[in-house]
């Protein structure tokens, strides 16, 4: 029987096969390709799950390569454009993918639209969806902060609603929950490629599918039915042996791996976890382990196809889709002997719960050793606030557990000393633990029930305990904890953890406190161990959907999109000026960065995410708080046109006005943490040209190409500390510039003395014709003319 499916998996007739853009056709039996007419979710009953595509594809590239593969090779390289002639080298060779479906949420899907419409294509070619969970700042509690939320960002609701409906992309209203929780839920199968405009994208990991964070330039791509460009990653395995126990949960396992690889030792790698512990974890505790993988710079994480996962799929009412991926077992598990770069090694019967913080989430404290450690740095040890859920950790595993440990405390005559707020991860698991009972018990513990959404753990947080420079510790479940990410506040100790440690430590109202070994005191005065906490995986009286949140596109063509000139909030794009084909001479450093500099450095999230949808507003928040070489300080470099110093925004448009260029220099791992763009468009749009780091974040290397920027790294890295903020530099032998050459650097210092350096970059042909384009959007254009 023959069958042919486009690259979508949208079954298309026969007579218009043959002018399909990336048809593949291939026989299958009866029988297999039943597997077809499943569809990939219920919002998609057209498009259908992709196993034949994959099978037929991993068969030739198994031939290739002629050795076992890794579960990650099987999901990556299935989805290959072109299986026969694609060049496989891990860590060496770029990939052209095609992914099934985008996911945006959005903070981020403002630009991703926006770029889309400059595209100029009227409809999106895969499956994508937007999903509000953003732009709700935590306040009050979750009915009120939503209604609040809809009516400060109704301009930007509706500029995504209307977008979605016009260009075929799924809304999913505020309040619907967390996009990852969502996807989870929904969309997320064993085998799926996805990328999402989110760096916790890899939460889908948990249910066996390869998702990634990208920028959202990449989403354009795909949305355009552009193969997706992926640097073939290397694979890191972690064997799970045994079995978690007592106090230990599927958090704990990120935090070790965390604490072992460090922010960068995942980068450049996808993170497989395999072994016989593996069936010991729950479907949505491996989402969890995924989820945090991005803290360690990895690619994404993934866990094969087992029962916890088939459970998740009946669960949830996709028993189809479970039937199916046990028929093709074989694609959703690594083979036999299959090779890792670096293999990691966990015997979960003796893991320790783990305490990550504060100010970066691969510090790992034990918690026997948390008291110590937190006494010794001079941490503060007074717990101010315990925050449980966000999209790591809102389970209805979670939240069972916590309400378990919650009504042990009360029984006692205990609540929480801490403040203490509960996230639901969607509106799903809202309406589900209001209806057991859990959301009450959480309440009457002393919680405050925030709404379906990011909040806190993305700094959409109003917290009126404490001044801005009060020195205090907070501890959460969620995946982040850069200086100031929850509430803007630099003195704020933020730790990482499980939600059980969470609330056992707002109980205790201290770091200084082991479940598991010190006792607290009841009412009564009688002292007591809390038992380990017990919680059902999945509810035993089946998910309450809550409240229909999805709109379905519609419209199409006959919808309009608006945008109002005069809006602070959106803003259509300008292309970006074409390289001139001179070299980037005597170019004027606006900042040299010292130590971490992630995405939130370069451009803050909580009370920025209302101008992500404008360019020029948002850019107003540029490297606000990455600390200056020259003086220590933040938003304070000095304009090398006046003397004078200033912030380094108005500093930047000053360079601007004036027609003069500009590099920024910085340190390890730059650009690690979220996905946005918006830290790789802000340079562009106020004139950067460059970017000079000792090593780059995966995520963030790409957006700066994406948008015509050099991201280069020191050949040495220590030629850093050549660097001074009163320097020239150029960048010349740009007209030969290509593939693995370095780029020749001339440092001119302030006394006219000049050095010297080689700088590497790792474009490959395409990513330098967007260089010269000005944009890949640019090329995207130039290309379509043609």
């Amino acid at each position: 029987m023959s069958y042919c499916i486009r690259v979508l998996n949208r079954q298309v007739p026969l007579g218009r096969a043959a002018v399909e853009i990336q048809q593949r056709c291939f026989h299958v039996s009866p029988l297999v390709s039943a597997a077809a007419k499943v569809a990939m979710s219920k919002f998609d009953t057209e498009t259908y799950l992709p196993y034949e595509k994959l099978e037929s594809n991993i068969n030739i590239v198994k031939k290739r390569l002629n050795r076992p593969l890794t579960l990650s090779e099987k999901v990556l390289y299935s989805h290959l454009d072109d299986p026969k002639g694609q060049e496989i080298e891990r860590g060496t060779s770029y990939l052209r993918l095609r992914p099934d479906r985008v996911a945006m949420q959005d903070a981020t899907a403002q630009m991703a639209m926006l770029q889309f419409i400059s595209s100029g294509l009227p409809q999106v070619a895969v499956p994508s969806t937007i999903h509000c969970d953003h732009l709700i700042e935590a306040q009050i509690g979750g009915e009120q902060d939503l209604a609040r939320a809809k009516s400060q960002n109704e301009e930007v609701y509706n500029f995504l609603k209307s977008a979605g409906a016009k260009y075929g992309v799924g809304f999913w209203h505020p309040g619907s929950g967390i996009i990852h929780q969502i996807i989870l839920e929904n969309y997320a199968f064993p085998g799926l490629l996805m990328i999402g405009t989110d760096s916790h994208t890899p939460n889908g990991g948990g249910l066996g599918g390869l998702c990634i964070g990208v920028g959202g330039a990449d989403a354009v791509d795909v949305m355009a039915n552009i193969p997706w460009e992926l640097k073939c990653p290397k694979v890191i395995g972690v064997k799970l042996t045994g079995k978690l126990k007592g106090w230990t949960s599927p958090k704990d396992v990120i935090l070790k791996v965390a604490g072992i690889l460090t922010v960068k030792g995942g980068t450049g790698a996808i993170i497989e976890y395999h072994g016989p512990g593996v069936d010991n974890i729950s479907c949505t505790g491996m989402g969890t382990i995924c989820n945090m993988g991005a803290e360690i710079g990895a690619t994404t994480s993934l866990f094969p196809f087992n029962k916890r996962m088939a459970d998740y799929l009946k669960a949830t009412n996709r028993a189809d889709i479970a039937e199916q991926a046990a028929k093709f077992q074989h694609l959703l598990t690594p083979d036999e002997g299959a090779p890792y770069d670096e293999l990691i090694e966990l015997d979960l019967s003796t893991l320790e719960p783990h305490v990550n913080g504060p100010f970066t989430p691969d510090l790992a404290h034990p918690i026997s050793q948390l008291g110590a450690n937190a006494k010794k740095a001079d941490w503060p040890l007074d717990v101010k606030v315990g925050l449980i859920g966000s999209c790591t950790n809102s389970s209805y595993e979670d939240m069972a557990r916590c309400a378990n440990i919650a009504k042990q405390a009360m029984e006692k005559g205990l609540k929480a000393k801490s403040a203490f707020n509960v996230t639901p991860g969607s509106e799903q698991i809202r309406a589900t633990i209001e209806r057991d009972g859990i959301a009450q018990t959480l309440r009457e513990f002393g919680g405050t029930v925030l709404a379906n959404a990011c909040g806190p753990c993305i700094g959409q947080w109003d917290r009126k305990d404490i001044k801005k420079g009060d020195k205090n510790t907070i501890v959460s479940s969620y995946n982040r904890n850069f200086t100031g990410r929850n509430d803007a506040n630099p003195a704020t100790h933020a730790f990482v953890t499980s939600p059980e440690l969470v609330t056992a430590l707002s109980i205790a109202g201290t770091l200084d406190f082991d479940p598991r070994t010190h006792k607290l005191k009841g009412k009564d005065g009688k002292e007591f161990l809390l038992n380990d906490p017990y919680g059902d995986e999945l509810p035993a009286r089946g998910f309450d959907p809550g409240q229909d949140t999805y709109q379905a596109p519609t419209g199409g063509a006959s919808v309009k999109v608006d945008v109002d000139p005069k809006s602070n909030r959106l803003q259509l794009l300008e292309p970006f000026d074409k390289w001139d084909g001179k070299d980037l001479e005597d170019l004027t450093i606006l900042i040299k960065v010292k130590g971490k500099c992630t995405t939130d450095h370069i451009s803050a999230a909580g009370p920025w995410l209302k101008f992500r949808g404008h360019l020029d507003n948002i850019s107003n928040n540029m490297f606000l708080t990455a600390t200056n070489a020259e003086n220590g300080e933040m938003n304070k470099i000095k304009n090398r046109l006046t003397g004078e110093w200033g912030a380094v925004p108005d500093v930047a448009r000053a360079y601007k006005k004036a027609g003069v260029r500009w590099v920024a220099v910085g340190d390890e791992n730059y650009g690690e943490g979220s996905s946005r763009e918006h830290a790789a468009l802000e340079p562009r749009h106020l004139g950067g040209r460059a970017i000079i780091v000792k090593s780059f974040a995966r995520i963030h290397e790409t957006n700066l190409k994406k948008q015509g920027l050099l991201p280069l790294t020191f050949s040495d890295p220590k030629d850093y500390d050549k660097i001074q903020p009163t320097d020239k530099i150029s960048l010349v032998g740009l007209k030969n510039l290509a593939p693995g050459k370095p780029v020749k650097a001339i440092i001119k210092h302030e006394n006219g003395s000049t050095e010297e350096i080689h700088l590497n970059h790792t474009m490959n042909e395409q990513q330098i014709e967007w260089f010269k384009a000005g944009s890949a959007l640019n090329r995207m254009k130039e290309i379509a003319k043609k």
